[in-house]
């Protein structure tokens, strides 16, 4: 199972790439525009973080089809390495998507709402799907059982789409979305982070070390330097 950072902050992304066991970065338009640099060379900074191999997401903005092959064709010259092109689920970003498939650039359907349009999605040639799952909660539906019922679509029909959940507000959120058959999910550098946030753990291991130095002196910082 894929864990992603959704976040364009070069520091932040430096920090989980050294910590946790990433496997790439999504990026949209929003995230990106936070940052106020080039895109270009923001994007090519986050490829010399996590290197070639590892999947580096970008969204289209195009409105029409053309516009988002184009934009497709153009991420994929400039940048090296592992790229997923982000098209939104509309009907000329499924067209875009379409097209693109037959041109063996790889793409993941963004703005993901219902089981149905990822459907559509994977059946254009998607190879991933982002359900939004907390702004679908918002919206008054339930983002989990979008999950998963994408999930059995895709299991039953056979279609080798991926789903990654993203839009989520805490990590039950993303725990409920592991649960739900994701292949992956894509979050912000905080709830990364959130997943090792327990405070009971700090308390565990201060009591292991106070006990470790009562009987082995304050010098014994380490296994090392117990005598």
């Amino acid at each position: 199972m894929q864990l992603v950072i959704d976040s364009a902050n070069i520091e932040k992304i430096k920090y989980l790439q050294e910590y946790f066991p990433i496997d790439g970065v999504t990026t949209n338009p929003t995230i990106i525009v936070k940052e106020k640099k080039p895109f270009l060379p923001l994007l090519q900074e986050i490829r010399d973080i996590i290197g070639n191999e590892k999947e580096l997401f970008v969204q289209t903005v195009g409105s029409h089809a053309e516009e988002l092959v184009k934009e497709a064709q153009f991420i994929n010259k400039e940048l090296p390495g592992n790229i997923i092109v982000k098209v939104p689920v509309t009907t000329e970003g499924i067209k875009a998507i379409k097209l693109l498939k037959e041109q063996g650039i790889r793409t993941l359907a963004t703005t993901v709402y219902t089981p149905m349009s990822a459907y559509v999605a994977a059946k254009a040639g998607a190879e991933y799907v982002a359900p939004y799952v907390n702004r679908i909660d918002n919206l008054t539906g339930n983002g989990i059982q979008v999950v998963k019922d994408i999930v059995t679509i895709f299991k039953e029909h056979e279609l080798s789409c991926r789903v990654l959940g993203a839009s989520f507000k805490n990590v039950q959120q993303m725990q409920q979305v592991c649960l739900a058959g994701a292949e992956g999910i894509t979050a912000a550098p905080e709830l990364i982070e959130a997943m090792l946030t327990i405070p009971s753990v700090d308390a565990n291991v201060q009591q292991f070390k106070d006990d470790w130095l009562t009987l082995y002196g304050k010098d014994a910082i380490n296994l090392m330097e117990t005598k």
